[in-house]
């Protein structure tokens, strides 16, 4: 791919020409699944969210560059076009008519992928929406390695860029119940807001723990005397099915999912920490600048000693290639959680 070009897929599909110069329709790694198979999953959690708010609150409104359906904006769009702002493959200016929106009183929700959103329109995000504390929500799709098409589209780093942001509130959902509850309270945070989306037919997980969302807040989703695995994001999915797989090896693993990672709820973390038990970081992010770094600091400002053991993306340029391949060849998987895990306890 040239510098500078983008491939992306238009709301209106993306098609192919054969040898028989036919139109077919592709397959693309964009919207491959990472669920695992067999799980129970939520049709676009995202948008049926969006519009049950948007049926109470008039002053909701959505925007999108280019991406809706790749989004599920969509499901917004269909039920209130009027309301719908499709602004093209703009991200700047798109974040641009948002902070406008919001300066008369209106709650944009702009959609795009998050290496759009953070790459290429982080300028106008920092200086026109979070520098007068605009209420503007960027929902970004395609978060860490959610897609296979490579790193112009995996937005390994995007938590290390926008965490600098003053007032930038920043939620990594583990799932579906994460993503239809924090919807809501995103609305209702009077600063900027960033949601690293999970869509499409996204694993419901969390409606087995007793769980609500809490923005700012963590949730220990299950005890353990050996292991505290801190985690966020769809990491949280792997840390509870490794937990279990842990349990067969004798060792007993407890999970705090971090669902925002900006602010963090270092209280909760310092307080979590202040144990012997092997402490490990789970992210679908850089091991540089994300979650790891964060509780890192956090203890260290706390004055607290933990070895902090971090399973994240390698700090370079990924392979593209299948969702499933790529997570165990860099650790995401389940089972590359337990081995990482067990290893660590020798």
């Amino acid at each position: 791919m040239a510098t500078g070009a983008r491939l992306r897929r238009r709301d209106t599909g993306m098609t192919a020409t054969g040898a028989t110069g036919r139109k077919r329709l592709t397959t693309s790694a964009m919207i491959a699944s990472f669920a695992d198979p067999g799980q129970r999953t939520t049709p676009a959690p995202f948008g049926h969210a969006l519009n049950r708010l948007a049926e109470q609150r008039p002053e909701i409104v959505g925007l999108s560059a280019d991406l809706a359906k790749y989004t599920d904006m969509h499901i917004f769009r269909d039920v209130h076009p009027e309301r719908f702002f499709q602004m093209g493959m703009a991200e700047q200016s798109m974040l641009g008519a948002a902070a406008g929106m919001a300066e008369v009183g209106l709650t944009p929700f702009a959609s795009t992928y998050c290496v759009f959103a953070s790459r290429r329109a982080y300028d106008f995000f920092c200086l026109d929406i979070a520098e007068p504390g605009l209420n503007v929500n960027v929902v970004g799709g395609l978060p860490g390695l959610t897609t296979g098409y490579g790193p112009s589209h995996q937005a390994t780093e995007d938590m290390a860029i926008l965490r600098g942001m003053p007032g930038l509130t920043i939620v990594d959902p583990c799932d579906s119940v994460d993503i239809e509850q924090a919807v809501p309270q995103l609305a209702d945070t009077p600063g900027p807001t960033y949601l690293r989306l999970l869509r499409g037919k996204v694993p419901t997980v969390l409606d087995e723990y007793d769980y609500r969302f809490e923005l700012g807040k963590a949730a220990e989703l299950r005890t353990g005397r050996d292991v505290l695995l801190i985690s966020t994001g769809l990491m949280t999915m792997r840390a509870l099915t490794a937990a279990q797989e842990l349990g067969k090896h004798h060792v007993d693993a407890a999970v705090l999912h971090v669902p925002t990672v900006k602010p963090l709820d270092t209280e909760r973390i310092v307080a979590e920490a202040a144990t012997d038990r092997l402490v490990v970081t789970l992210e679908n992010h850089s091991v540089v600048g994300g979650l790891a770094e964060s509780v890192a600091s956090s203890l260290a400002f706390a004055g607290q000693c933990a070895r902090i053991v971090p399973i994240a993306l390698p700090d370079e340029f990924l392979a593209a290639g299948a969702l499933p391949t790529l997570h165990d060849r860099y650790g995401l998987s389940s089972d590359g959680v337990v081995r990482r895990v067990l290893a660590e306890m020798k």
